[in-house]
């Protein structure tokens, strides 16, 4: 048994031995080094909340109905946790009920209608509610049971037999219910809802526009970013690696775009494409490519030169597998560092655009549009409406910034100490 315990304790000493010769990419090594850093950990716990909230989208929302747009005009300007009381009444028309993926990315209408209540009680076949925010003798409106419950069919009218109640629903089908089933049916349609940012001027929870708001930030950031990185990968690596009149030519065409700011550049590319969600996403991603291709040309020609190169070319490899297997994914750290640094400056620019009218129209959400609709307010007594989206936009981007800074640092060879 202990010749059997030495070769197990041997094995196990060689399988450690290599695994701690094990070497890996110089990519892996800074990824390693970023998540040592308890900034880093923080940072991507962040930026994680931020992509969770943004993916489940109107599956997390108290308000679920597409662009979170259900205005209730009683209840505007209510200060956060806000509590109201609702009776909900089922609309008279058939909605459409959607699957699950289709509600996480575009919503689901509603199939009742909010009023707001300060008490009720029950009369006979009907229920009668005080309104919140009304003034008598206009605070008070009665609702039938059958309509609070049911979505009924305007050809024909509720009638009323020995306590039973018969009526017709929108798909034309005949209904009766005992008075005391339609009054406990009421009941599950009477709602608390807190408001924990309150609402806006027109009635809308200003949480649920706030998570919508945050897609589009992330959604603008992503597809500029890939946009921006497709460009100036591929002008960048072409000039780099042929150089010559090809080089010439880039650069001269890298140094136009170069001299333009690039938020007025932003506007013309969204004047000409028009307004709309993709629209303006593409309009970022035009204007951010051009340091993208300056850094990539830099480090091709530097690349082109190495050792490793000419040993592909001599092997006879075409151009584009050197360039695309060899040199390029010597330079993926350089270019994760750029990509942070234009996410938040993607992001910026979407919220400068918005602000200015020029971004995504009302009614789907976006930071940049809210501060635009409520910065009014920052004088009066509702300043959280426009400072609260505007702290998200700070946060989004600070943790951006420091992505950059921390992946710069971790793949700094000088700095292992």
């Amino acid at each position: 048994m202990s010749f059997q315990n030495n070769i197990k304790y041997l094995k196990n000493k060689i399988l450690r031995k290599q695994k701690s010769h094990i070497s890996h990419s110089l990519q892996a090594i800074a990824w390693q080094r970023f998540f040592k850093k308890t900034q880093g950990k923080v940072l991507v716990g962040i930026l994680g909340f931020f992509v969770f909230i943004a993916v489940a989208g109107y599956l997390i929302t108290p308000d679920s109905t597409p662009a979170c747009n259900e205005q209730i005009l009683e209840i505007n300007l209510q200060k956060p946790f806000s509590k109201i009381t609702f009776l909900k009444v089922r609309r008279n028309q058939s909605i459409e009920r959607h699957n699950f993926l289709y509600i996480m990315l575009f919503g689901q209408e509603s199939s009742y209608t909010k009023i707001p209540i300060k008490k009720y009680y029950f009369v006979a076949d009907s229920i009668e509610v005080e309104l919140f925010n009304e003034v008598s003798p206009y605070n008070l409106a009665t609702y039938h049971l059958a309509d609070v419950c049911f979505p009924l069919s305007d050809k024909h009218e509720i009638t009323k037999q020995n306590e039973q109640i018969e009526f017709y629903t929108v798909d034309g089908k005949k209904q009766h219910f005992p008075i005391a089933n339609l009054q406990k049916m009421a009941l599950q349609n009477i709602d608390n809802q807190v408001f924990i940012l309150g609402t806006d001027r027109y009635g809308r929870d200003i949480l649920s526009r706030m998570i919508i708001g945050s897609r589009v930030s992330l959604s603008v950031g992503f597809v500029s970013v890939a946009i921006a990185l497709l460009i100036g990968v591929l002008l960048g690596a072409v000039a780099g690696y042929y150089r010559g009149k090809i080089d010439s030519i880039i650069m001269w065409f890298i140094n136009v775009v170069w001299a333009i700011p690039s938020l007025l550049l932003a506007i013309a590319i969204s004047f000409v494409l028009g307004s709309g969600f993709w629209q303006i996403f593409v309009a970022i991603g035009l204007t951010m490519w051009v340091d993208i291709a300056r850094v990539t040309r830099g480090e091709f020609l530097s690349l082109r030169e190495k050792e490793f190169v000419e040993a592909a070319k001599g092997l006879g490899f075409r151009d584009i597998t050197v360039i695309f297997k060899h040199i390029l994914p010597n330079i993926t750290g350089t270019l994760a560092v750029i990509a942070a640094g234009n996410f938040a400056s993607a992001i910026l620019t979407e919220a400068g655009l918005s602000f200015l009218g020029l971004g995504i129209k009302p009614p789907l959400p976006s930071w940049g549009s809210m501060i635009k609709e409520n910065y009014a307010y920052i004088i009066l007594d509702y300043p959280y409406m426009a400072i609260i989206p505007a702290i998200a936009i700070m946060i989004l981007v600070f943790c951006f910034m420091l992505c950059g800074n921390l992946l710069r640092d971790a793949m700094d060879v000088k700095s292992e100490k």
